[in-house]
């Protein structure tokens, strides 16, 4: 199916495209016109798979892509499983504007998950594993060990992996432990007679966190290469026997539990969030499980045993024929220095600006700079900071911070900043998902060094991206910003494409300043000049903004929607995009993952596509774009079109108002649209299609034509 070929630059479309005004009004609220969230999500990992199951995609990049469907499947069964399990516990009615209950969904997801997993494992077994075999990265089974392999692993049994085991044989006096949320584990059958003289028949062999599931041998042994790996597992499967002497080993069986891991604390009642966090991250290790994995050949005497005592039925079970963590495999990926089974190297940019002028405030000051990440170098942001840091002119630094990574070189210099006795003021967000612990280190250690940190706002996650430097120049202050689409993190940086813009102009200062005296003060501020911030005007902003394009083609103009965001989910959004399409406003939504509403529906929505790219990058950039009758509005923002980005956080949306950038942007956009070999387009009935060229188009690769366009090649 070629629908590539309407991939045509904004202005054309407008000029060329059919649009259709309904003559009526339907009913905006039917669940008919919505799909499920948590199947969407679902849905977004089928895409992620087909990256690996791609022969385009190289050897080593594909190994990663698997991972990266097991690390998602595990938050997603973590977090929105276990959600909707919880719902069903409590009897609670259907939640989303689809109307489908809990039973339902949680029906749909076992039925597509085991799909899946099924298609992930194929995948690994009859495929990847083959041709990473043949360019000489093994995976040894223990069948397959030769005499030399197997003492030296017998060694690094005894030495590495025994010490740290604590077997435990089941009976009365020791019942079923708590076995940790995501950690590998065996059920070992047993048969004879223990120690103290009583039978048992069954044993619990955990394995600790602090041993690598995968092994690398010695490629000093015969027959073994410098890419030979042998997993844990199968080093504790084949000699579990010297951990039960003088016991008949029936079978040995791996297994992993997936746990609910969303924290919940009452903030009302709350008087220490920090506090009530960390007895939370201690808690989340062992809530209710949600899904238990099991090795394939594990007997179905055993496995009922295990959903029995983690309160599972069959349907949470995933049995499957590998290792149960997959994501695991992520080490292959880095130990093996094999550059030509990756992608290209390449070195990200630095914008002429900064390569014409050596001085960061000298930069920001002569014009707005726009980066674009990966393509373009993080560089200029630590520059900003590590400067300001440094530089006695300087009275005042304040950042927002949700993730920022280990070693962080920007919480280097705030801590710097604070020592030498500047202004430092740090917003960090204790319960950003998966990072709590780490955010409660990081506001320790800014508060040691004497910055101001704030916790956010109780009720409100804080997920906006901005930094302010406050400088003295030529007798008053000057304010320098930065505003970005994704966190302070260099690591994700390199892997997310994201936008950030550096700027003095005074009301995006202003907006700025008043951001951060409400995070801090909690007090009301003026209105803001250019910014729209959540949870206060941007929804409001965002809908006036949909029904504007919709009156211009009233009046006889052209509306255009653009909208690059990682999802959409809020219902008000999406029927005021109903309405706009029904008014004759093309929309095209360029949607990474979650995207609840349903395109090409006759009288509803068929004005609108909905496209999703899947590549290289993840695709974490927000950008909106209003045709405005020609003078077109675009906007970078933290926020998607979320419930939680719009009611329940503080997220800004910020205009790029220089003429060069915002062309800059907007072709960005067209470039997105015309990718016709990593993009998919959603259909009406909830499914995906990979677009491919027709017979007269090149292909064209959005992410590779920012990295030719931008980044340096080598």
């Amino acid at each position: 199916m070629n629908t590539a070929t309407n991939r045509r630059k904004a202005a054309d479309i407008l000029d060329s495209h059919p649009r259709t005004a309904a003559v009526d009004t339907p009913n905006l609220k039917l669940p008919d016109y919505y799909i499920n969230r948590e199947l969407s999500a679902l849905e977004f990992n089928w895409r992620v798979l087909h990256q690996a199951i791609d022969p385009g995609t190289p050897l080593l990049e594909r190994l990663k892509f698997l991972c990266i469907v097991s690390t998602n499947l595990d938050e997603f069964f973590e977090i929105r499983v276990s959600g909707l399990k919880q719902r069903l516990e409590l009897g609670s009615a259907p939640a989303g504007p689809d109307m489908l209950t809990p039973q339902q969904v949680l029906g749909h997801i076992s039925d597509r998950a085991h799909e899946l997993v099924e298609r992930q494992y194929r995948l690994l077994n009859e495929e990847l594993i083959p041709r990473l075999d043949s360019e000489g990265i093994r995976f040894i089974r223990r069948t397959r060990w030769n005499r030399a392999q197997r003492e030296w692993l017998r060694d690094f049994f005894h030495n590495e992996v025994e010490p740290v085991l604590s077997p435990i044989t089941l009976d009365p006096a020791r019942p079923f432990p708590r076995i940790l949320n995501k950690s590998l584990n065996f059920i070992v059958g047993l048969h004879g007679i223990h120690a103290f003289g009583r039978p048992c028949n069954r044993a619990i062999v955990q394995a600790p966190r602090s041993l690598s599931r995968v092994i690398r041998l010695s490629p000093e042994l015969p027959d073994t290469g410098p890419n030979d790996f042998v997993f844990l597992s199968s080093i504790i499967h084949a000699f579990v026997e010297e951990l039960f002497t003088g016991m008949e080993i029936t079978g040995c069986y791996q297994f992993r539990v997936t746990r609910n891991s969303d924290l919940y604390v009452d903030e009302e009642e709350v008087e220490d969030l920090m506090r009530a966090l960390e007895g939370e991250l201690i808690a989340s290790r062992y809530g209710a499980a949600v899904r238990l994995e099991t090795a394939d050949d594990c007997p179905a005497e055993l496995t009922s045993f295990l959903l029995d005592m983690f309160g599972l039925s069959e349907a949470d079970h995933y049995r499957v024929e590998g290792p149960v963590n997959v994501n695991r495999l992520m080490a292959v990926y880095n130990l093996c220095d094999r550059e030509d089974l990756r992608d290209s190297a390449f070195s990200p940019s630095m914008p002429r600006a900064f390569l014409d002028d050596d001085d960061v405030f000298s930069a920001i000051r002569a014009q707005d700079i726009l980066l674009h990440h990966p393509y373009e170098s993080f560089g200029p942001v630590l520059e900003l900071i590590s400067r300001a840091a440094q530089d006695p002119h300087v009275v005042a630094l304040k950042i927002t911070l949700y993730r920022t990574g280990p070693d962080s070189a920007i919480v280097k210099s705030l801590v710097a900043a604070a020592q030498a006795g500047k202004e430092v003021t740090v917003s960090i967000e204790l319960r950003a998902r998966f990072d709590e612990a780490a955010n409660i280190e990081l506001a320790n250690r800014l508060q040691a060094a004497g910055a101001h940190v704030v916790y956010g706002v109780r009720g409100f996650k804080t997920h906006c991206k901005m930094a302010m430097v406050v400088r003295r120049e030529n007798g008053r202050l000057r304010r320098y910003v930065h505003l970005g689409t994704g966190n302070y993190h260099p690591g994700t940086a390199r892997l997310y494409t994201d936008y950030g813009l550096l700027t003095a102009d005074a009301d995006l200062g202003e907006d700025v300043h008043h951001v951060f005296l409400q995070l801090t003060s909690m007090m009301q501020t003026p209105p803001l000049k250019r910014i729209a911030q959540a949870p206060f005007s941007l929804r409001d902003d965002l809908i006036e903004r949909i029904e504007q394009e919709a009156r211009n083609v009233a009046a006889g103009g052209t509306g255009h929607i653009i909208a690059k965001i990682n999802a959409v989910t809020e219902p008000g959004v999406i029927q005021a995009l109903y309405r706009a399409s029904n008014a004759g406003v093309f929309v095209d939504l360029i949607v990474r993952g979650i995207c609840c509403l349903r395109p090409g529906i006759p009288g509803v929505s068929e004005n609108i596509r909905v496209h999703s790219i899947v590549g290289r990058f993840l695709e974490h950039s927000r950008l909106y774009y209003f045709h405005a009758n020609g003078d077109e509005n675009v906007f970078c923002a933290s926020a998607d079109w979320m419930d939680r980005n719009l009611f329940r956080r503080v997220e800004t949306a910020f205009p790029v108002l220089d003429r060069e950038l915002k062309a800059r942007l907007i072709a960005d956009l067209d470039t997105c649209l015309n990718d016709n070999t990593h993009a998919w387009d959603l259909q009406s009935d909830g499914s995906y299609r990979l677009l491919t060229p027709g017979p007269d188009e090149a292909p064209s690769c959005a992410q590779e034509h920012l990295l030719g366009q931008l980044a340096e090649q080598g």
